[in-house]
């Protein structure tokens, strides 16, 4: 009998969780429906069923650069996520084997960052970028994407450092490993599935960042992001080319997500379980 009830909650649990992920995921499955649709069937109404014509990818391809966008997009992607880890990672094994009474007070405050508006220091980075001249640069956004994403980077490598036994570090020590070697050599290698964890989802967070690739980048260094917004028109806005175009850019980091989904859901969840 107790068999039996844990396996209808069970049942009813995983309908719950598949109907939660359908809501969840209904607006992505729609947007890639629209743009199978001509403009005219876009703007009708609601409708599942496409004509399945591909004449607003044709019209998106040939209207905007698409591979420059990209391009910016792999490289703002990669390049900050490198940036955050070569700061990170010095930063959390401080925290996570050379404690203070301050060290989770500092951990606290990171995250908090990240919930902070970021439109309230939009103007002071404006000006900062302009006058420094990185206003639409690849280098400033870069740096501008490491500083955002590096709250949760951090956060991530210190629960992963914490899990590693100090004795091996002491170890190390006591055969003559200097600081960076112990980083380097000992402490990197052994943290190799949370530093992986926490680089695809660094890649995420930075491919999908709007706010800040919008308004610091105009053609240069503008990402996908960028390039999605570019569909909109005083005009008005053309929902089945806006649909393709928000499925060329989001498609490469679906893919990644499917393909990572193991790895990301372990770094998201690892030391929430002891």
């Amino acid at each position: 009998m107790a068999r039996a009830v844990t396996t209808r909650h069970k049942t009813i649990a995983t309908a719950a969780a598949w109907i939660v992920a359908l809501l969840i995921f209904f607006p992505i499955l729609y947007t890639i429906i629209t743009s199978f649709k001509s403009e005219q069937e876009a703007i009708q109404g609601f409708n599942l069923i496409p004509s399945g014509t591909f004449e607003s990818y044709s019209e998106v391809q040939a209207q905007s650069g698409y591979f420059k966008f990209f391009l910016n997009s792999v490289l703002l992607s990669v390049g900050s996520t490198i940036l955050a880890l070569l700061v990170a990672i010095p930063a959390a094994w401080s925290m996570a084997f050379s404690p203070t009474k301050r060290t989770k007070d500092i951990l606290m405050w990171m995250l908090s960052t990240k919930m902070m508006p970021a439109v309230a220091v939009l103007f002071p980075i404006y000006l900062i970028f302009r006058d420094t001249g990185l206003l639409d640069s690849r280098i400033g956004l870069m740096v501008m994407l490491m500083l955002i994403n590096l709250p949760i980077v951090v956060w991530m490598l210190y629960t992963y450092f914490r899990e590693i036994p100090g004795e091996i570090l002491e170890a190390a020590r006591m055969d003559g490993a200097s600081l960076w070697n112990e980083i380097i050599y000992v402490l990197t290698p052994m943290a190799v599935p949370g530093i992986a964890s926490t680089m695809l989802l660094n890649i995420i967070l930075a491919w999908n960042e709007a706010f800040w690739t919008i308004r610091l980048t105009t053609t240069d260094a503008a990402p996908l992001t960028a390039f999605i917004s570019s569909f909109s028109s005083p005009q008005g806005l053309f929902w089945a080319k806006l649909s393709a175009a928000s499925t060329l850019a989001i498609a490469p980091i679906l893919i990644m997500g499917w393909f990572s989904q193991k790895q990301l859901v372990r770094g998201l969840t690892f030391g929430a379980v002891k």
